[in-house]
């Protein structure tokens, strides 16, 4: 059943989607080579790349979905805050600015500089291409039922409008055009988000104690404050919480953006900011959770008749952005949550597009000889091929509870990317098989037994009994990807091996000083 149409919402949707068109053009015309396309002429400054980093990440799984979860199971619904913040130090002080002096376009630059370049690319391609595909279906789902309820359009044109707006922006503009639709979709977000936790503690005499206390009467004191409410047993709590923090730092979308800027200062500068915006913003959706509970779960106007949300329990925080400012901020809050969506599913479409045209076709099909030209060819094709598939996927899953589909992303960033990047980085002996094999493990091992847990294989596939109990697999597949790579480099007496370990020292020296990286000036 479609929603009633909220002019309100579409009048700002279309302002919204004027802008970003406006920023589209402007960006099409400084977009003529590869380094535009992928990495936006690395011209980003520190200040931007960090409001960009910030829209990237805040995804409409941290707006809509944190907020839902707290409203749902109250405290318990903070591990995504925390988990999803406290990943940021481990890029800061770890990877940002080895990341920036090593790579140029994707992430697998950096976790091939020293070993083979076709095996470890083309494991870092599939990954990539993973973790951005089960990010992106939960992206066009979302965005697809959120359009339905409130703009009044039947659902599988919801999810194609995000489809062909998605590929515009990135088709024509690439990296800058993406850069500045995240920028923009940030500030309003973290505009609207301060509203609303604002508004909510305004009511409350600006006292945080007052707004739990409430919540408190409405639900009671074991389901606000007690654990268990949300994640039942102790191994799916450490283990969502390692995939959420680790997962940050295995990200493909989130790690291209260290290549847009100039230098190494500005990648660290960016990750500064972008800690700051998003740990704010997180702040901000535990308010909002609780706010929920008491202006909207008591409201039977948000209620339907079996007593949950109308809508479903994801619009928790746009129920609650109309209790605190009426028809024409829910139009707000509604064109804020699609370019959310927007943003995240335009820079989710740029990082599966170099995947595949600069690792795959550049580097390992044409082993560095194809011309910018048939790269950015390949790469456009990727966009149109991703969209159909997003969009035929996002139809495909619409009624299926997607939340794993994110869990499983940060699980599979976790499990294969985050322990490649980290040995291939700080590990002398690390060498190509260890990585290969270690990331094929983590990948393979996180992909099934993800399938065999409660999320699909009984919430799915409909099977009785999990063959896998816990929520989340990345307590068993990141420390056995770590410990693949740890034993195999270790027995690894091939003379592949021998170069592996003596470039060690070339990358070491370049990671840490910016000698021989791609500057400024080299875009």
């Amino acid at each position: 059943m479609n929603g009633a149409t909220n002019w309100p919402a579409i009048a700002m949707f279309a302002g919204f989607v004027a802008l970003t068109l406006a920023i589209t053009r402007w960006a099409a015309r400084r977009t003529r080579t590869a380094d535009d396309f992928y990495a936006a002429g690395g011209g980003i400054t520190g200040f931007q790349n960090g409001l960009a980093i910030a829209g990237d990440y805040m995804s409409a799984a941290s707006f809509l979905g944190i907020s839902a979860q707290i409203f749902a199971d109250g405290y318990d619904g903070l591990i995504y805050s925390i988990g999803f913040l406290v990943g940021w130090p481990i890029l800061l002080f770890l990877m940002a600015e080895r990341l920036r002096n090593l790579g140029r376009y994707t992430f697998a630059d950096v976790a091939s500089f020293r070993f083979a370049q076709t095996p470890v690319r083309t494991l870092a391609a599939a990954s990539t291409l993973m973790v951005v595909l089960f990010y992106l279906i939960a992206q066009m789902v979302g965005a697809g039922q959120l359009i339905r309820l409130l703009f009044g359009l039947p659902y599988p044109y919801a999810v194609a409008t995000v489809g062909v707006m998605m590929t515009l922006y990135v088709l024509f503009g690439g990296m800058l055009a993406t850069t500045w639709v995240q920028i923009v979709k940030a500030v309003l977000l973290l505009g609207a988000a301060t509203f609303i936790a604002g508004a909510v503690l305004w009511r409350f005499g600006f006292s945080a104690e007052a707004l739990f206390a409430r919540a408190v009467e409405v639900k009671g004191t074991r389901a606000i404050m007690g654990p268990g409410g949300f994640i039942k047993d102790p191994v799916s709590a450490v283990s969502l919480g390692l995939a959420l923090m680790f997962g940050t730092a295995g990200l493909p979308h989130i790690l291209q953006r260290f290549f847009t800027v100039p230098d190494a200062r500005a990648a660290r500068t960016s990750v500064l900011w972008a800690t700051g915006w998003i740990g704010w913003f997180y702040l901000l959706t535990f308010v909002i959770g609780f706010g929920a509970i008491v202006l909207v779960g008591t409201e039977p106007a948000y209620l339907d008749p079996a007593g949950g949300l109308r809508g479903g329990g994801n619009m928790a925080a746009v129920h609650l952005a109309h209790a605190v400012g009426g028809d024409l901020f829910l139009g707000f809050v509604s064109a804020v949550a699609f370019a959310t969506i927007l943003a995240v599913v335009a820079g989710l479409t740029l990082s599966g597009a170099s995947a595949v045209s600069h690792d795959l076709y550049a580097s390992v099909f044409r082993r560095g000889r194809a011309d910018q030209a048939a790269e950015l060819r390949v790469s456009r094709i990727t966009v149109l091929v991703l969209a159909v598939v997003a969009i035929g996927l996002g139809v495909l899953f619409e009624r299926q509870n997607v939340a794993f589909m994110v869990s499983l992303a940060f699980a599979l960033a976790a499990s294969a990317n985050f322990p490649v990047l980290l040995t291939s980085l700080l590990w002398r002996g690390c060498t190509t098989r260890g990585v290969v094999a270690g990331g094929a493990v983590g990948l393979l091992l996180a992909l099934g037994l993800t399938i065999l847990s409660p999320a699909i294989w009984v919430a799915v596939l409909g099977h009785a009994e999990p063959v896998f109990p816990y929520g989340s697999p990345a307590i068993f597949s990141m420390p056995a990807a770590f410990l693949t790579i740890w034993i195999v480099s270790l027995i690894d007496r091939s003379g592949r091996a021998a170069v592996d370990r003596a470039g060690y020292l070339p990358q070491r020296v370049r990671s840490e000083t910016g000698i021989g990286a791609v500057g400024a000036s080299s875009h």
